[in-house]
């Protein structure tokens, strides 16, 4: 069986800076366990849904902006027992191990010396460690670098859109997904450049076809919007199953898929 558990289900600068939603991130557990964008308050909220640190092997970073990396040096110090331990894998837009034009990169070279491989990915790469794979894919937002990831667990392809616009080449990348996890940060009628609407959405959604849509990353005027409405929208409109994510949902996924 392979659980997600949303450590947050809001995003962008507002909902972050306010904490109206949680911007923790989502956790995977599977063959390895896998972080990503642990944004503000990811500890926090491990610590409210029961989700171990010390239990980590992958952190995986989209890119470079504040709501998706902020607690990631904690999380190297949790996995690798304060520093102590040379062990997991940290996997990043070139932004954020790197740097890129305007940005300096996020994680320290502290950090980054801490754990047992460090992976910086663009489009296309991919990743192997210790029985998981994790493909890199394109997105179209206003860090250049950031990237979605496509996992292949024991159940199935988990994908990770990422902040992004809309383009037709996600729907390619990310096909044959059972789960397609999307940040949604605005809602019908509110589009706004580099980032999702529901509209959007539901084109990818129906060009993936993943077996659930999982909407998150909610700006504010989206949860003003109610994301459950945007949801119900999205499945009239596409025929897919399509929830928004709530603040400690849970999906475990077998050969049915279940929310928690």
């Amino acid at each position: 069986m392979t659980r997600i558990t949303f450590l947050g289900s809001g995003g962008g600068r507002f909902t972050t800076i306010y904490q109206i939603r949680a911007t923790g991130g989502v956790y995977i557990e599977d063959v390895l366990n896998i972080h990503i964008d642990p944004g503000p308050g990811a500890l926090v909220q491990m610590h409210r849904f029961k989700v171990n640190p010390t239990k980590t092997d992958v952190i995986a970073i989209s890119h470079a902006h504040t709501d998706h990396y902020t607690d990631a040096e904690v999380l190297v110090e949790a996995i690798t027992n304060g520093g102590t331990k040379k062990k997991g894998l940290l996997v990043g837009s070139k932004s954020v191990l790197e740097g890129y034009d305007e940005f300096d990169p996020v994680i320290s070279k502290y950090h980054r010396g801490l754990v047992d491989k460090v992976a910086v990915l663009s489009p296309g790469n991919v990743v192997r460690y210790k029985g998981i794979k994790i493909r890199a894919t394109k997105s179209y937002h206003n860090d250049p670098t950031t990237i979605g990831f496509r996992i292949e667990t024991s159940q199935g392809v988990i994908s990770y859109l990422a902040d992004t616009d809309y383009n037709d080449s996600l729907i390619g990348a990310h096909r044959n997904a059972r789960v397609l996890i999307l940040p949604v940060t605005r809602p019908l009628g509110a589009k706004i450049p580099y980032h999702l609407s529901t509209k959007e959405a539901a084109k990818i959604v129906k060009g993936i076809e993943p077996e659930i849509a999982i909407l998150t990353h909610f700006g504010l005027k989206m949860i003003e919007e109610n994301p459950e409405f945007q949801a119900d929208w999205i499945w009239k409109e596409t025929g897919i199953r399509t929830i928004a994510a709530d603040d400690g949902m849970v999906v475990e996924i077998n050969k049915k898929i279940e929310i928690i």
